[in-house]
């Protein structure tokens, strides 16, 4: 626990900061398969909770006046710490480095994003040929001059010359689809609203495909769409919509790619988080006669798949039978199972993620031990070896089928987003764009490192702190992870971690069980039942960082955003006495009702529901919400989360800091419970220049503050 010294300065740092504010309890008693839960603070999901059929006004006024009120103690609290504003001008000239994004084909025109100096949000750029004058093509805080505005997507034409594009406010994803025209840059008078999503362009620019929501209050409402230039959305045809019964009514739904030849639909539609069924349409068919008929291709497995086509073959990636994942040519023309041709076959060293096309050319996009790794094969499937890659790291590619010109895209922990001009016909390679960072990536090393979970299982897990760091047993030192959804954690490179390194702080990344990194069995083994398996692998890893004198429970934090949150609010509740710092950011954190919000039915093949006994007994046991413990020393946590977040119900950080301020047996001068709620912000995408940084700001001062970097000084 906190050593006397420690305790002293907190105590310092926290002499002007007042008790929490109290939280009124209003309980409400469920009983669900025989027992019996009560809820001190179910008003805090105001409106939005399932049993009230009509808004109350009256308690979504309270609700707000309570999160005012945390809001307010919370910037109390990280406002007053020490060193806030010379971290704040580190924050803001790191961050204003801005990116660049892989340049997208079409003819003779690259389209690329950007972002640098002070702007709030990445502007979209085009170059007439590759050595062309760049020129402003959308700039969002032009259209919007708050800066909350984002660009969420684009999509040009076959030859460059439209381009569709996405737009969303304050985070809330929900775009909105715009055309112009790329020569004169003008806006047409296409607009179409509803959580739009892109499909694929008419090769005459005439029309295009799109996903949408028929209602954007209703996240299981999805179709597939076409559109017509200069006609009224009104008039759009719907070829596909989400089923409105059965279980299937509330997976992800219809998804859509379309031949560039508009000759095929692939048509997919979920099944699990990472299962789907697989059609074939012929468009042909559908203009003729409007008849959409679908012909399976894969229908009714336990499988992932997707694809590409080129003239009648589908390039298929899928699971089927095969859990690091394999590609099969499938003729659309008579796609029978007993048909296909394997032509790239599974590897037991790498998972297959992504397969695409450019000219002659398939490339593969595999994960080998959390880093990635790019093959590249002719149409039968013969290989013509990996493509070099600058270092073991997070590389991607972007490819068109008319070329054999590529740009690869590479980041690691210590090297910043570099992307390269590549040639697949001959290998070559030359630097296009580098992000300047103001920091000496050699500072750092990064090392892969391997412990035992608590059934034996090995877990891989990146370290990363500075060369000439003394392993102490007290280096302050950042634990992450995610674990879930087939998602992996790849190397990464984030310029605001310098500060930490600087400092003498290290940083942990577990690849957990329920990601994707070592393919579909290490996705199954983290979810449903077995999802503390998840819990259990980071838990292991902080105690692996301890037992190998990287660090102590008093100098160690977690942190996670998402289903990350969940994973650190779960750590908080199982292992209290493990850390002293905890983020939970965005966070699901009360399983037994986290289905009746927003789109999170969507989640329940990956989680279970509590409406199922069965899943009801095992979400219990790890549920955060449903493990708190009075009178217990919890961490130091702060919980964040967006309101306009469309994925994550706020009301999960919000019942959850008042039952840890209720329950913690802590000084909260010196481990407080915080919340955070931005007002203009959602799940975190779109977020502007000012509140990145005030992020970063926040979560690094807090972390730096609880581990004891503001004690050492460093």
């Amino acid at each position: 626990m906190r050593t006397p010294l420690v305790l002293l300065l907190l105590t310092s740092l926290a002499a002007a900061q007042s008790e929490p504010p109290e939280t009124e309890k209003s309980p409400v008693t469920d009983v669900l398969h025989g027992v019996e839960l009560v809820d001190a603070y179910r008003w805090l999901e105001g409106s939005d909770a399932p049993e009230l059929s009509v808004p109350d006004p009256e308690l979504d006024a309270r609700v707000a006046d309570w999160t005012d009120a945390q809001n307010a103690y919370t910037r109390g609290v990280l406002d007053r710490l020490p060193r806030r504003a010379k971290l704040e001008t580190r924050m803001t000239r790191l961050l204003e480095v801005g990116f660049v994004g892989s340049p997208t084909m079409r003819g003779k025109r690259y389209f690329y994003t950007m972002q640098e100096g002070r702007q709030p949000q990445p502007i979209l750029y085009v170059r007439e040929g590759l050595e062309g004058e760049p020129r402003v093509l959308l700039d969002p805080t032009a259209v919007d001059q708050s800066g909350l505005s984002t660009l969420s997507w684009y999509l040009p034409d076959a030859e460059g010359d439209l381009l569709a594009f996405g737009m969303y406010r304050s985070g809330s994803e929900n775009s909105t689809l715009y055309v112009l025209e790329v020569e004169s840059g003008e806006w047409l008078a296409d607009e179409l609203p509803g959580k739009v999503r892109p499909v694929g362009w008419l090769p005459d620019s005439s029309g295009l495909f799109y996903r949408d929501l028929e209602s954007v209050e209703d996240p299981y409402s999805g179709r597939i769409m076409f559109h017509e230039l200069g006609r009224h959305p009104r008039q759009d045809r719907m070829l596909f919509r989400q089923y409105k019964e059965g279980p299937l009514a509330t997976t992800y739904g219809p998804y859509a790619t379309i031949s560039r030849d508009a000759r095929w639909m692939i048509l997919s539609y979920s099944t699990g988080t990472r299962d789907n069924d697989l059609w074939a349409i012929d468009l042909d068919r559908w203009f003729r006669t409007g008849e959409f008929v679908r012909t399976d291709v894969l229908v009714g497995e336990r499988a992932q798949s997707s694809g590409t086509v080129l003239g009648d073959t589908l390039y298929m990636l899928t699971n089927l039978d095969a859990p690091n994942s394999r590609v099969f040519a499938v003729d659309l023309t008579d796609p029978a199972r007993e048909r296909w041709r394997e032509i790239i076959p599974q590897r037991e060293d790498a998972v297959l993620q992504g397969v695409q096309l450019a000219r002659g050319v398939l490339v593969a996009q595999y994960l080998h031990q959390a880093s990635s790794r790019i093959e590249l094969f002719d149409l039968d499937g013969q290989s013509r070896g990996e493509l070099a890659l600058p270092g073991i790291g997070r590389a991607s590619l972007s490819a068109e089928r008319d070329r054999t010109e590529a740009f690869l895209s590479f980041s690691s922990f210590n090297t910043p987003p570099t992307i390269y001009r590549v040639d697949l016909a001959t290998g070559e390679r030359a630097l296009w764009e580098r992000v300047d960072v103001p920091v000496d990536p050699e500072l750092v090393v990064v090392k892969q490192v391997w412990y035992p979970s608590k059934d034996g299982t090995k877990v891989s897990m990146f370290v990363i702190h500075r060369r000439d760091l003394e392993l102490d047993g007290k280096n302050p030192t950042i634990l992450n992870g995610y674990g879930g959804f087939n998602i992996s954690r790849t190397p990464r490179f984030r310029a605001t971690m310098f500060p930490w390194y600087e400092g003498g702080g290290v940083r942990a990344v577990a690849n957990l069980r329920g990601g994707g990194e070592y393919g579909r069995e290490w996705h199954e083994d983290g979810r449903l039942e077995r999802k503390q398996n998840t819990f259990d692998d980071f838990i292991a890893a902080a105690e692996w960082l301890i037992a190998n004198g990287y660090t102590s429970p008093e100098h160690l934090g977690v942190t996670g955003a998402s289903n990350g949150g969940l994973l650190t609010g779960a750590a908080l509740t199982q292992r209290p006495d493990l850390f002293s710092a905890v983020i939970s950011g965005v966070p699901l954190l009360d399983m037994l009702r986290y289905q009746h919000f927003l789109m999170a039915r969507y989640w329940i093949p990956e989680y279970g529901s509590s409406e199922d006994p069965t899943a009801f007994e095992y979400i219990r046991r790890y549920s955060p919400y449903h493990n708190v413990r009075p009178g217990v020393r919890y961490p130091a946590t702060l919980f964040t989360a967006g309101e306009n977040d469309a994925r994550v119900h706020p009301m999960h950080a919000r019942k959850m800091t008042a039952l840890m301020q209720a329950a913690s047996a802590a000084d909260p001068r010196t481990e407080p419970m915080l919340l955070w709620v931005e007002r203009e912000a959602g799940h975190g995408g779109g977020k502007p220049l000012e509140l990145r940084v005030q992020e970063s700001v926040d979560e690094s001062l807090f972390l730096m503050w609880q581990l004891g970097m503001l004690e050492k000084g460093r």
